[in-house]
C-alpha cells in the first residue's frame, strides 16, 4: 500500500487535527484511503444558469448570478437569521441564513457578483433560498461548471464545524490532485480486461470528479465490482478450507428408499422434489460433510423431500434428527412422520420442553442405544443430555428462527464425525441474498406446488366491508370449511392504532354466535394451545381466531379462509407466510387482507403484491426492494450485508459476474499462490471482510 494512502487526513491541507477528529468520530475517516472511499451519494448538474424570474416549482435546485443589494440580521438571540437581498436583470429573491449568522454576514458584501446555488422554497408568492452555496463570480466559475459536482453526506455536528458537502469536496480535490495519489490496484490487468473494468485509480478519480454520467457509471460497476468480489472470494475460499477439515460420512443406496417409493408414499413426487432428493444424495455419497439449505415456499413438500433423504441415512446404519422452532410444528412432523415410520418399520420419537420426565428418559435410552432411528423435536433436542450413538443426518426446518450457538449445538452431537446438515425454510430467499448471505450453502429449491393444488386467490378489503366479509365467512363455514382470523396483537398498544385480539374475539362471537370458535395465542400456556389446535384440527371448532403463532408449519387441510386484520402492519414475507396455512386442501382456498382505508404508499405497495401473486420467490424479492437486505432475516447481525457501494436490489448480475469469477480463481488456486493471483491475495488479507461460518454452525 502506498504510504499516501496511509497518510493520516489531519496531514491534509485545511483539516488538521480538530477537523481530522470530527470526520474520524462522525463518519470514521481516518486515512487518506478512507476519504477517498466516501463515496458521493448524488451528483448536481451545474453547468446550467437560471434567471430569478424562471425559478418555479420545477426546480429542485437553482444556479443564479447577480449581486447583493442589502444585509439584514432580523430578531435576537437563538432566533437571529441573516437575510440577504440578491437581484439580477430580472428580479430578487431573498437569501436566508439561521447558523453562523455573524461569520457569515462578515464574508458577504454587497455590489459584489455572486454565484448562489440552493432550494427555492415558496412562501406565499415569494421565493427564497436558505443556506445556499454562495461564492465570487471568477473566471473560472462564470460560464459554470463542466463536470457533474459530487455531493457527500455529513453530518450536523460536521456542519456546524463548516465541514459540509463542499468543504469535503474540497479536501477530496486536494488528495485526488495529489500526484502522490496512487491507490494500489486490487485486481490482475487480465482480470480488468476480461471484466471490461476500469483500473482503480481512474474509478476513483472519476467517482468524486465525474465529467459525465457515463463516468459515473463504469466507476461505480469497478468498485461494486471489488466489493462483490472479494466477498464472493471469501464464501469460497472458507467453502473449500471446509471442505478439507469436514470428511464426511458416506451413505449407500437404501432399500428403505425403494420401499417407501413403491409401496407407502401416497402421490407422486414433483420432478422439483425428485432433482432435490438427487442433489442432496450427491452430497451424502461425495465423502464431504454435507451442509445445504432447501428452500421451497410454503406447501411445496419440503419435509416429505427431507424424509426421503432421512431414509438414506437410516439405511445405512446411521440416525436422524429433525429440530422445528415450535412445539406445534414438531408435534405436526412427528405426526406426519410417525405413519410412514409404522408402514416402514422404523421407531420414532418427540422431545419438547413438554416431554414427560419418565417418558424423556426411555426416549434417551433408545438414543444412546442406536435403536432409535428418528428423534424429532424443539430446542430440546440440544440439550446435553440429549446423545446420539450414530447421527447421520441432522435437518433443521425454519433454521433461521434458531440462533447461531443452538445450530451449532446440533451440529457437534456427534463424537467422532461431524453429521450431514440439511437447513430448511419456507420463507424463500431472493437470488441476491442467497448468493451472500448463504454463499457457502449449497442451495437446493423446491419450485413446484404438489400437482392438484389451486392457487389462493387473495383480496384486499376495508373495514367498510365488514358485513360482506363476515357473510363470506358464513358461506364457506356452510361449505364445510374452516377460517383463520388473525391479529397483529394479544393486547392494546399505545404505540399503535391495532385491533386487539380479545376484542376482535369478542366481535366474532357476537357475529357467529352459533359457531364453534378457537382462540390461539402466545401467552397461551403450551397444554392450552395444544387443546385449542387440536380442536380445530379435529373440525370440532370452525373458526380460529390467533396471531401470528400459527405463521409457521400449521396444517389444517379443511382450512379454506385466512382472514389477516390490519394487514397493513405486517411484513410481505410474513403475510406470505399467513397466506401458506390455507391452500393445503383440493378445495379453493382465500386470502383476504384487511386494512383501514388510510394505508402508507409502502403498505399499498405489499398489499399489491400479495394480491398480485402466489410466488413466494417474486414477493422475497419484493420484500427485498421495499425493506433491504439489512432488514431481511436478521442479516443486519451478520456484518456481511453493510455494504459501502454495491446494492443487492440491483446488483445482481453485476453479483452473478462477481461470484463466478470468484468460484472460477478459488477452484483452480485455492490458496492463492499463484503470481497472477498476488494481488488479490493481498487485498483480501488486508480487507476487514466478515467471516461467513454459516456452514459451519448450521
Amino acid at each position: 500500500m502506498s504510504s499516501y494512502m496511509d497518510t493520516k487526513i489531519e496531514f491534509i491541507k485545511g483539516v488538521g487535527p480538530v477537523k481530522a477528529k470530527l470526520l474520524n468520530d462522525e463518519l470514521r475517516i481516518q486515512t487518506i484511503e478512507d476519504l477517498v472511499n466516501h463515496i458521493p451519494f448524488r451528483y448536481e448538474d451545474r453547468s446550467q444558469f437560471q434567471t430569478i424570474d424562471q425559478i418555479s416549482h420545477v426546480h429542485d435546485q437553482v444556479q443564479i448570478k447577480g449581486i447583493i443589494d442589502k444585509l439584514s440580521i432580523v430578531g435576537s438571540a437563538r432566533k437571529q437569521r441573516l437575510t440577504a437581498t440578491f437581484r439580477d436583470s430580472t428580479g430578487r429573491i431573498e437569501l436566508v441564513w439561521f447558523k453562523g449568522v455573524n461569520w457569515i454576514k462578515g464574508k458577504l458584501k454587497t455590489g459584489v457578483p455572486y454565484l448562489v446555488y440552493g432550494k427555492p422554497t415558496l412562501f406565499q408568492t415569494k421565493y427564497s433560498i436558505s443556506h445556499p452555496e454562495i461564492e465570487v463570480i471568477t473566471p473560472s466559475n462564470e460560464s459554470g461548471k463542466k463536470s457533474l459536482t459530487p455531493v457527500y453526506a455529513t453530518t450536523e455536528k460536521l456542519k456546524k464545524r463548516y465541514l459540509d458537502s463542499k468543504a469535503i469536496q474540497k479536501i477530496m480535490h486536494a488528495v485526488i490532485q495529489n500526484t502522490r495519489f496512487q491507490p494500489v490496484e486490487t485486481l490482475d490487468p487480465k482480470i480488468l480486461q476480461s471484466m471490461g473494468l476500469v483500473d482503480l485509480k481512474t474509478a476513483l478519480s472519476e467517482i468524486h470528479f465525474p465529467k459525465d454520467q457515463l463516468a459515473i457509471e463504469r466507476s461505480l460497476s469497478r468498485l461494486k465490482f471489488d466489493e462483490l468480489f472479494f466477498i464472493q472470494l471469501k464464501i469460497f475460499q472458507e467453502k473449500s478450507d471446509q471442505k478439507e477439515i469436514h470428511k464426511g460420512i458416506i451413505f449407500q443406496k437404501s432399500h428403505l428408499v425403494h420401499d417407501f417409493y413403491s409401496h407407502h408414499i401416497p402421490f407422486e413426487l414433483t420432478d422439483s422434489q425428485k432433482q432435490v432428493i438427487k442433489e442432496i444424495y450427491t452430497d451424502l455419497q461425495s465423502g464431504y460433510q454435507m451442509n445445504r439449505l432447501l428452500q421451497g415456499d410454503v406447501g411445496s413438500g419440503k419435509t416429505i423431500t427431507a424424509f426421503v433423504c432421512m431414509l438414506i441415512a437410516i439405511g445405512s446404519g446411521f440416525q436422524t434428527t429433525i429440530m422445528a422452532p415450535t412445539e406445534i410444528l414438531a408435534i405436526q412432523h412427528y405426526q406426519g412422520l410417525s405413519e410412514y415410520c409404522d408402514q416402514l418399520g422404523l421407531s420414532i420419537r418427540l422431545i419438547t420442553g413438554s416431554t414427560k420426565k419418565s417418558a424423556r428418559r426411555e426416549y434417551l435410552e433408545e438414543l444412546q442405544s442406536g435403536s432409535l432411528n428418528i428423534l424429532v423435536g424443539t430446542h430440546a433436542l440440544i440439550e446435553n443430555d440429549v446423545q446420539f450413538n450414530r447421527l447421520g443426518l441432522a435437518v433443521i426446518d425454519e433454521q433461521h428462527r434458531f440462533g447461531v450457538a443452538q445450530r451449532a449445538k446440533l451440529w457437534q452431537k456427534n463424537k467422532h464425525v461431524y453429521p450431514h446438515v440439511l437447513v430448511m425454510t419456507a420463507t424463500p430467499i431472493p437470488r441476491t441474498l442467497a448468493m451472500t448471505l448463504y454463499g457457502d450453502l449449497e442451495v437446493s429449491t423446491i419450485l413446484e406446488l404438489p400437482k392438484g393444488r389451486k392457487p389462493i386467490k387473495t383480496s384486499h378489503l376495508t373495514d367498510s366491508s365488514r358485513l360482506k366479509l363476515f357473510g363470506f365467512i358464513q358461506s364457506q363455514i356452510d361449505l364445510g370449511r374452516q377460517v383463520y382470523i388473525v391479529y397483529p396483537l394479544i393486547e392494546e398498544s399505545s404505540a399503535f392504532d391495532y385491533k386487539d385480539l380479545m376484542d376482535g374475539y369478542e366481535s366474532i362471537s357476537r357475529a357467529f354466535p352459533k359457531i364453534p370458535l378457537s382462540i390461539l395465542h402466545g401467552r397461551m400456556k403450551s397444554k392450552d394451545k395444544d387443546f385449542e389446535m387440536d380442536r380445530f384440527v379435529k373440525g370440532e371448532t370452525k373458526i380460529m381466531v390467533a396471531t401470528t403463532v400459527i405463521e409457521v408449519g400449521v396444517n389444517v387441510p379443511n382450512a379454506s379462509v385466512m382472514v389477516i386484520e390490519n394487514s397493513e402492519r405486517f411484513g410481505l414475507s410474513q403475510l406470505h407466510q399467513l397466506r401458506g396455512r390455507v391452500g393445503r386442501g383440493a378445495d379453493q382456498s382465500f386470502c383476504i387482507l384487511m386494512t383501514g382505508k388510510k394505508i402508507s404508499k409502502e403498505a399499498r405497495e405489499r398489499i399489491k403484491c400479495m394480491v398480485s401473486t402466489t410466488d413466494g420467490f417474486e414477493i422475497a424479492e419484493k420484500d427485498l426492494e421495499l425493506r433491504g437486505p439489512g432488514d431481511l432475516m436478521g442479516t443486519q447481525q451478520s456484518g456481511l450485508l453493510d455494504l459501502k457501494v454495491a446494492d443487492l436490489t440491483t446488483d445482481g448480475e453485476l453479483l452473478k459476474r462477481a461470484r463466478a469469477l470468484a468460484e472460477q480463481i478459488i477452484e483452480e488456486d485455492p490458496e492463492l499462490k499463484s503470481l497472477d493471483h498476488q494481488l488479490i491475495a493481498r487485498n483480501l488479507k488486508k480487507g476487514q471482510i466478515a467471516s461467513l461460518k454459516w456452514s459451519a454452525i448450521s
